[in-house]
């Protein structure tokens, strides 16, 4: 428990002196700064070598808290009361007047918020007076960060400080879903859209690939190990890494299991873990055989079809 504390307060020096730190999440882990601060802001973005007009989410530790930034509306009470804290990520409106800095939204008046679940890191958010900003702990377009080790292969000395939660649960990202008008899924993630469909009673459209970016996750190219990637593939090429979701028969030095039984929890869970493993053992192509394309498994072809762009 001491331990604890003190990685808190820690973490907590450093977030208060306007530095990036990262933090672990039940999904990936995040590379965070103070959310009013532009100094905070700015060090993300460059750290991240980000693109501008990709807006970044905040994290709260409740909601009285978010009441101080954004309007909330009854699509988001329903949400947040089944699914926060959790994966899940809701774009608001903006109130006038509001402390977030305009570099994390691009000066747009929408918001992305979330209530992380990580025990740690809402421990952390409890002892701040202001939200963070927390983008994943990765290179722009690269791997998301799934454990302390990720985040230091990733940025070395140059994040001054990783508050340590072991592997994350989930292993991808939260599901985004745009509450300012009519719900739409921004990205799929975490949680499936189906759940949140119930809660709504609605059918929810899907915007994945907007042009106007209010929510992270919505380029073409994203989440890549950083060598060109195949999907749907029947039979590996004999220079390629061959990633697999279901046990075969035989065994080949060159297969990488997200599952051997076809549980696709299990498989978002290893997903980046796997393609960085992959990397390291010096492949330079990589094949995927078909994910069934349900439930969370929505997400992990997501991202492997971005991933397949690079």
């Amino acid at each position: 428990m001491k331990t604890i504390q003190s990685n808190i307060k820690k973490a907590k020096k450093y977030l208060d002196n306007d530095d990036c730190i990262a933090v672990p999440t039940e999904t990936v882990y995040g590379l965070a700064g103070n959310a009013y601060s532009n100094k905070a802001v700015k060090k993300i973005f460059k750290l991240k070598k980000r693109p501008p007009n990709n807006p970044l989410i905040v994290h709260y530790y409740n909601i009285n808290e978010l009441k101080k930034d954004c309007n909330i509306n009854d699509n988001f009470k329903k949400l947040y009361k089944r699914f926060s804290p959790g994966p899940i990520t809701y774009v608001l409106s903006l109130k006038k007047n509001c402390k977030i800095s305009k570099f994390v939204t691009n000066n747009q008046k929408n918001l992305a918020v979330r209530f992380p679940k990580h025990p740690l890191f809402r421990k952390l958010l409890k002892n701040l007076d202001y939200p963070l900003a927390a983008p994943s702990a990765n290179v722009s377009t690269k791997l998301s960060s799934v454990q302390a080790s990720d985040v230091k292969d990733e940025f070395g000395s140059r994040v001054r400080y990783v508050l340590n939660g072991g592997k994350c649960n989930i292993g991808v990202e939260s599901t985004i879903i745009n509450l300012t008008n009519k719900p739409s899924l921004l990205r799929f993630g975490g949680l499936e859209i189906s759940k949140i469909e119930k809660i709504l009673k609605k059918k929810i459209s899907i915007n994945i690939n907007s042009k106007k970016k209010i929510a992270p996750g919505q380029f073409p190219l994203h989440y890549s190990p950083g060598v060109p990637l195949r999907v749907n593939v029947k039979k590996s090429r004999s220079n390629e890494a061959f990633v697999l979701i279901k046990k075969r028969n035989i065994n080949s030095k060159n297969y990488y299991y997200l599952s051997k039984k076809k549980n696709l929890k299990e498989a978002a869970k290893n997903l980046y873990s796997i393609l960085r493993k992959i990397k390291k053992d010096g492949y330079k192509m990589i094949a995927v055989e078909k994910i069934p394309n349900i439930g969370i498994g929505k997400t992990i072809n997501d991202r492997l079809n971005r991933a397949s762009k690079y």
